[in-house]
């Protein structure tokens, strides 16, 4: 049976991919939606504290005590840096990476590092007056969101600790070479953040490149394409 990991976005967790389980599981995959420390039903572990390291220690964690190897891993979004890290660290667990809209970080870089200056500075603001010192407001889902989904979704997502976005990601072990798609979600919102990495997937040697025609979250919106998509790539050697 092939595994799926999925490592979700910032202010999500496991709840967000409640869609996707039943059409993953009835095309014959394992999958597995672990939530990050701080988030979710953990939102109650929520600290100043918590960090990209965090989150990486959160998906190592379930690799290694659920023992799952030859791992397809999704990263959406924020998701992106935690997977990077991950699949780092757990290089003889992990098959493929799929990035789903997502930052893919190199060596040094954190989250910030690749969003305009306006976020950090906004983010920041909103963390010291708002935040408790440490917390970031989430972003508006996408518009074409269903009202549904929105009374479904807006009441679930948590604030997210800043250091997850501060702290850079250093590689252990070099470069990753292991086999990386991009899928690009081609209905942008204003900032288009992840249009450079689909650029970069469609120029760099080693990777795959699909397009979905939707907004940034289609494991809502349309599961169903979403769900056909990753069954192809997870049993694509």
């Amino acid at each position: 049976m092939p595994t799926i990991v999925v490592v979700h976005g910032a202010w999500s967790a496991a709840w967000a991919w409640k869609k996707m389980r039943p059409l993953m599981r009835a095309a014959g995959h394992e999958f597995v939606t672990p939530t990050h420390t701080g988030l979710g039903e953990r939102w109650h572990l929520s600290a100043p504290s918590v960090a990209l390291d965090t989150h990486i220690h959160d998906v190592l964690g379930v690799l290694e005590t659920e023992d799952l190897t030859d791992v397809t891993l999704v990263a959406h979004s924020y998701g992106g840096m935690v997977a990077t890290g991950v699949a780092d660290r757990a290089r003889d667990r992990i098959r493929q990476l799929v990035y789903l809209d997502a930052f893919v970080p190199r060596d040094g870089q954190c989250m910030f590092d690749m969003a305009p200056p306006e976020h950090r500075r906004r983010a920041e603001e909103w963390a010291r007056v708002e935040g408790q010192g440490y917390l970031v407001q989430p972003n508006p889902p996408p518009p074409d969101t269903a009202p549904e989904d929105l009374a479904w979704m807006l009441p679930r997502r948590r604030p997210q600790p800043i250091a997850t976005f501060a702290q850079p990601l250093h590689l252990t072990g070099g470069e990753l070479t292991l086999p990386r798609t991009y899928i690009f979600c081609t209905r942008v919102g204003p900032a288009d953040s992840f249009r450079p990495f689909a650029t970069r997937a469609k120029s760099e040697p080693g990777w795959r490149y699909h397009e979905l025609d939707a907004s940034h979250n289609p494991h809502i919106t349309m599961p169903e394409t979403l769900a056909k998509l990753l069954d192809q790539i997870a049993r694509t050697s």
